[in-house]
This record gives structure tokens, sequence and C-alpha cells, in this order.
């Protein structure tokens, strides 16, 4: 095989993993959508239940509109959503008619290819998943195989898996998902053809992080061994805790004899509006990664990490980064090897944080811990050690999570909230805090237009709004004047 297509990560996954999922709004993403629409991915990772949530509190834009619009701008690629299928934004289970809700509104405004990705690789689950979005007319629906170094996780385990995925009516295709990027070519000649033995005619793609310097070669690697579709992200937002470069992975193709049908102008401009938009905002450009070693131990992904060094900063406990690491590697061990994919890595390194800052290990267990040992969130690939078992599950606040009902249905939900409100506002509310959802109602339709190079000049504007002071000002530039005058 020869031809080899690309997906695209770059606003969802590469912004998570390198702008803290908080660098990109609706404006901005619209301004670059036609253009990605000419490049000829295959279809582009847009969204994830979380990316909807940042929409809502950080934006307050509607995640729905949001679909909407970029589906509008771009007809011809698809629009992919990343899911668990047990959740919705916020971290608890939702009632199976309300994640089936959340599937059809999606389908309707514009999502069309859904990656299904049970953390602990429940096939029970994964399928009835998949028929979900099946149902609610999904036309593309890959299953998720997600790479993890343990006792466990060999070829074997992954062939198996691949082998009940392939057999599933519901599931056109197959990727792996290297959330660490710990793939390395060795691995990949064994893996990668264990996987598609049993694939048969269903296809494999690839998603591997740049964390620690192994997925451009893996990619290649994986060319090779018949992968047919690789995914990577554009200028700032490749490289780093994200994954490859477009253009290196393009030409490294090339020279390689394969066949990559994309518009090479048109990733031009994508990548430049990108850098573009990075140096308007102070956002981090990706750069490659060198080798470290302690990715093995503790396998957290790059998004995590960010949004971990950033909360971590806000609350003046920076110099606990390196401590917070180590001991979530301890903590992954302990908890059975959890595969360290939304929500996982989040729940492993808030309970690694509380055993670095706290009075001792396992002395504040957050909620989601809790619910994990309860098996909400499936059951563990090995045994949790016994100890910490015990020491969660005698908490008083564990027989009270026990003890909860089941998560409520449409039915119940819209008595809790005004008459008449749509199924749109109805799944906002049901998983977000209600002045969140007020303040975004209130803030009214997206604005369409945005230029990077307006950055700075409307950032000076805001602030000078609240600077009664200062009377004249003059702007200026080529092809730019703006002048101040207060009455």
């Amino acid at each position: 095989m020869t031809d080899i297509q690309l997906v695209d990560v770059s606003i969802r996954d590469g912004n998570q993993s390198l702008w803290g999922a908080t660098g990109l709004s609706t404006p901005q993403v619209l301004q670059i959508a036609p253009v990605l629409n000419r490049v000829g991915f295959r279809a582009l990772d847009f969204t994830s239940s979380t990316a909807m949530g940042v929409s809502v509190r950080t934006f307050r834009e509607n995640p729905w509109e949001r679909i909407r619009l970029v589906h509008a701008a771009m007809p011809d690629t698809r629009l992919q959503l990343i899911g668990t299928g047990f959740r919705f934004i916020s971290w608890e289970a939702m009632h199976p008619d309300m994640l089936q809700l959340v599937y059809n509104r999606l389908v309707v405004n514009g999502v069309t290819r859904f990656v299904v990705l049970d953390p602990m690789h429940d096939m029970d689950a994964v399928r009835r998943t998949a028929r979900m979005i099946r149902s609610a007319g999904g036309e593309e629906i890959v299953g998720a195989l997600t790479f993890t170094i343990s006792a466990v996780h060999d070829d074997a385990f992954y062939a198996d898996l691949a082998d009940q995925m392939a057999a599933c009516p519901d599931i056109d295709r197959v990727y792996v998902k290297d959330p660490a990027g710990l793939v390395t070519t060795e691995r990949a000649a064994t893996l990668f053809p264990a996987l598609l033995a049993r694939l048969g005619d269903t296809p494999l793609e690839l998603h591997s992080h740049c964390t620690i310097g192994n997925s451009p070669r893996t990619y290649l690697a994986a060319a090779r061994l018949g992968v047919q579709a690789l995914q990577v992200a554009c200028g700032p937002l490749a490289n780093g805790t994200s994954l490859p470069d477009a253009h290196r992975v393009v030409a490294n193709l090339r020279e390689l004899g394969y066949t990559v049908d994309i518009d090479d102008h048109a990733l031009d401009l994508v990548a430049a509006y990108f850098h573009r938009l990075a140096r308007a905002n102070g956002l981090p450009v990706g750069r490659p990664q060198e080798y470290d070693a302690a990715f093995e131990h503790h396998q957290v992904p790059g998004g995590v990490i960010t949004t971990l060094k950033r909360h971590l900063a806000e609350v003046g406990l920076a110099e606990k980064f390196d401590a917070v690491m180590a001991e979530t590697g301890q903590v992954r061990a302990e908890l059975g090897y959890p595969i360290m994919v939304t929500p996982f890595p989040q729940l492993v390194c808030t309970q690694a944080l509380y055993n670095v800052i706290g009075d001792g290990r396992y002395a504040t267990v957050p909620d989601e811990v809790i619910r994990y040992a309860l098996g909400t969130f499936g059951r563990p690939t090995a045994p949790i050690e016994p100890e910490v078992l015990d020491r969660i599950m005698s908490r008083p606040r564990a027989r009270e999570l026990a003890a909860e009902p089941p998560p409520p249905g449409p039915a119940e939900l819209r008595k809790r909230f005004r008459p008449g409100i749509d199924d749109e506002e109805l799944l906002l509310r049901a998983a977000m805090p209600a002045e969140q959802v007020d303040a975004m109602l209130a803030a009214g339709p997206v604005r369409r237009g945005y230029n990077p190079e307006l950055g700075p000049l409307l950032e000076l504007l805001r602030e000078l709004r609240d600077r009664p002071d200062v009377t004249d000002l003059v702007v200026q530039r080529p092809g730019l004047r703006v002048e101040l005058r207060r009455g």
C-alpha cells in the first residue's frame, strides 16, 4: 500500500496538548476552517465533550453552534468527536438515554466521525456505544486501542481486542491511540502485524504523541507495516507533547515513495495562520522532544501535563511538579495500571497531588478515585493493591457514593429546569453549573471574524476602556491607523 491518509488534530488534541485546551475560540477556528477544508485531510479531530465544556466555561460560546458553524465552513472534511461512551462534559456517568441524545444532536449539527474509546477496553461498552452512534446516524465509527506499557498489555492483549472490533458491524476503522508516545519502532514491528492480521479489511490508523521523541520514526515504520492513516498536527500545534508535524510527516513519507494526496499550499497557509495566532496571543510553539525515560514510568499525556503545570503555577506550587509526576507513577501502579487516557490521567494526577501536598498518602481521596475503586468506570485490568483499596473503601464517602442513585434520564432532568428548553440546552445544564450556562446564553451568538494581527490592538483597546485618564491615542503602522479620542 502506497497511499497514506492524514487526520489533523490541531484544533482539539494539539490545542489540548500545547495550549492547555483554552487557546482556540470559535472565531479563531472559523477563520482557518475553509482553508483546512482544502488541505485534503481524511478527518479533523475537532472536539470532545471536555472541549465542549471548555467552550462554555472559557469563551462563553455555545459548543453546538460552534459545530454547526465549522461544519458549514468545511463541509468536505469529516469532523470527529472522541468520547468514552459513559460521560458528557462532567466526570459522572450519564444515563444511556441522555447519551443517545448527545449523539443525536452531534450528528444533526455536523459531526460525522466518532472515536469510541473505553478507558478500560470494555468491549461490551464499546459495542453498546458504537450501536448508539450508528442509530444516531454516525457515518464513521473508529474503535480505539489505547496503548500502554504494563505486564498485561502485550501484543496478544491488543490483538484480541482488534479481533473483536473487526467483528463488530458498527465499527468501521480502528486506531492505535498512543497518548504518551511510547510505541517504538521495535514494538511497532510486532504490534502492527499482530493487529493487521486480526483486522482483515478494517483499516488501521496511528495516533502517537511526540512526548519522548519516538513518534516521527514510528510513523514511518507504521506506514511500511500497512497502517493506512496517520494523525498529525500543523505548525506550532505540532511536536512537543502534541503529534508529529504534518509538513515533516508528508515530506518523509514522500521521500520513501508513499503518496500523500493533500494540497501543499493550503497546508502551508494553515501552518502560517497558527503561527500568527500563536505570536499574537503569546502561545507556545511545539518543539521536537528529547527522550525522557520518566514517561515510561508515569505515562501522563501531554495535555494533562500542560494543564497540571498551569494549575500548580496558579496556586503557587510550581516547584512540586517533579514530585507529583514521580508520585503519579506510584499511584498508577497501586490502582491497577489504568491506561492514561481521559479520565484516568486527571484522576491519577489529582490523587498524586493530594499525596504530595497533603497530610499523607491517601489521606485525601477525591470522589473520582473512589468511583474508580467502586467500579463506576469498569473493572481495572489489574487488581487495585489491597492496602490502597482498603484505605479508599473504608472512607465514609465511599459508602455515600456506593449508595448513589442511578443517573437521571431526560424526563427527570426536564423537571429540574425551566419548561421548554431545547435538547442542546438540556444537555449542557445536565452536565455543567447553571451559572456557566447562563453566562454563555447571555453572551449571545459567537463572533464570526478574527484576525491574529489585530489581537494585541484589541487587547490594548480593552485595557484603555478602563483608563479614563488616557484621552488621546494614535496607533499607526503600514496599512493601519487607529485614533482614540475621548470627549
